[in-house]
């Protein structure tokens, strides 16, 4: 890699570190290339990203962003996870690790507070901001729906007592 690849190379992860609001530091302890694949493609399928950046080139872009402090997790053989979606990419990280020895969840950062495996971990377990904004849809629908039924009721009662009322006749 040449020093203009570099140079790009730490722009672009600069530019990402200014719009995610997650990233995940990872330790891969030997995954084999079919495992890198399903890594990424699990972690694209969340909408999140995954990449595998010297860590040099890594703590270059953290400068002057509010991911500074994932500095200390920066060493080894490590890879970058992150997304714009606060969760996404901690769940897809642990839920891979889950079934997968050879990935290792180090730390990782939510804006400026710094996490360690047991905060990504604990984040991972959150709703993901989808399944949050489905939720409370059905509590708004919720209210709505229990008007529909109440006002529903009276008339429904009625035509029971009705056709109650018919059947005796025609009997």
């Amino acid at each position: 890699m040449d020093r203009s690849q570099k140079t790009d190379a730490v722009a672009q992860l600069n530019a990402v570190f200014n719009e995610v609001s997650v990233v995940v530091v990872t330790r891969n302890l030997g995954l084999t290339v079919d495992q890198s694949t399903a890594l990424r493609t699990k972690m694209r399928d969340a909408g999140a990203s995954y990449k595998v950046a010297k860590n040099r080139l890594a703590k270059l872009a953290l400068k002057d962003t509010d991911y500074v402090g994932l500095e200390e997790f920066l060493s080894g053989p490590t890879a970058l996870a992150w997304s714009v979606d606060p969760v996404a990419a901690a769940k897809a990280a642990v839920d891979f690790a889950k079934t997968n020895d050879k990935l290792e969840i180090v730390g990782g950062s939510m804006g400026t507070v710094v996490l360690d495996e047991a905060g990504i971990r604990a984040l991972a377990s959150m709703p993901s901001l989808d399944e949050l904004r489905g939720k409370i849809v059905g509590l708004i629908n919720a209210p709505a729906t229990k008007i529909a039924q109440v006002v529903n009721a009276p008339a429904a009662k009625l035509a029971r007592v009705f056709g109650a009322y018919a059947a005796k006749d025609a009997a």
